[in-house]
């Protein structure tokens, strides 16, 4: 046999031993930029929520940064920049973040909420009105937009609006108790006390330790000259909260009204020690006083 065949025969007993004897190299991965820029991009806006959710809200706007250099035209990075805005109380930044997003996507519900959340901590309860309307006319069962859009409402003493905003949020979210509460505040402020004591009776009912809830129901009751019902009232407020002067106030209105001269001046103290510059003010016009004012004890007590 020559050489030639003889490597020949070589080669071909290697095959039979060997299935593949081509040792194959894998095919080496180009980066696309464009897969890798998108993997930043979702990574940046991960972290800035997560920095959010625990309230690191500075890290997260940090992050919503990055993103929106890489994409100044995401929507959703700058309404998240938004809200971390204000939540460190940068309103006016806030809203200008809010409106970046609202041009990159008009339909927005949550932006427009955020909108008007920023705008009625600035007082800006007409626009903050318009931006609330949008957010529930994107998102009708919205029941957070529904109750802020009641909110700004009742500041500006629109309270037929506000008491529909809140039917609207009850209709929703029927354990919601501080909108049975502000539907209370707007009922009793149209005079329509017997619907006030009814929406602030479920309030309590919801959240009996909701002190704030159990003092307007007291001044409500008061209203209504119902007096050993208010201090009632007032007391439940006192067993959730001692240190609380309007329920104090409240029965010390109450004690005056029924002509009680020493229970009187003991309430009208505690309130007077707790919040001086309110209480004392109020007390010396106050007609609920009218039956004690006379006395030099009560006018002692305002410093008279």
């Amino acid at each position: 046999m020559s050489q030639t065949q003889d490597q020949v025969s070589q080669v071909d007993s290697i095959q039979g031993r060997v299935q593949d004897p081509v040792i194959r190299v894998q095919d080496p991965v180009i980066p696309d930029p464009a897969q890798e820029r998108s993997q930043d991009l979702n990574t940046w806006l991960d972290q800035g929520t997560a920095l959010y959710g625990v309230g690191r809200y500075e890290g997260a706007v940090a992050r919503f940064d990055r993103l929106l250099q890489q994409q100044p035209d995401h929507p959703e990075a700058w309404m998240k920049r938004g809200f971390a805005l204000h939540a460190l109380e940068y309103d006016e930044e806030a809203i200008a973040s809010f409106e970046r997003a609202l041009k990159l996507k008009p339909q927005n519900a949550l932006a427009w909420h955020g909108k008007g959340i920023a705008l009625a901590r600035l007082e800006r309860y007409e626009e903050a009105i318009t931006s609330f309307d949008k957010a529930v006319k994107y998102d009708p069962a919205d029941a957070k937009a529904w109750y802020n859009r009641g909110y700004a409402q009742n500041r500006l003493y629109r309270y037929r609006e506000a008491i529909a905003s809140f039917d609207k949020v009850v209709e929703l979210r029927p354990d919601n108790y501080r909108a049975w509460y502000n539907r209370g505040l707007a009922l009793g402020a149209l005079r329509r006390y017997e619907e006030a004591l009814t929406s602030l009776e479920t309030a309590v009912t919801i959240k009996p330790t909701c002190h704030y809830a159990w003092n307007h129901h007291g001044i409500i009751l008061l209203k209504l000259e119902r007096f050993e019902e208010a201090i009632a009232s007032f007391d439940k407020s006192l067993q959730c909260k001692d240190d609380n002067p309007e329920a104090w106030y409240g029965k010390a209105c109450a004690r005056s009204r029924q002509g009680d001269l020493e229970r009187t001046l003991r309430n009208l103290h505690r309130a007077v020690v707790l919040s001086p510059n309110l209480y004392r003010v109020m007390a010396q016009t106050d007609s609920s006083f009218d039956n004690v004012r006379h006395y030099p004890e009560f006018r002692a007590l305002l410093g008279d």
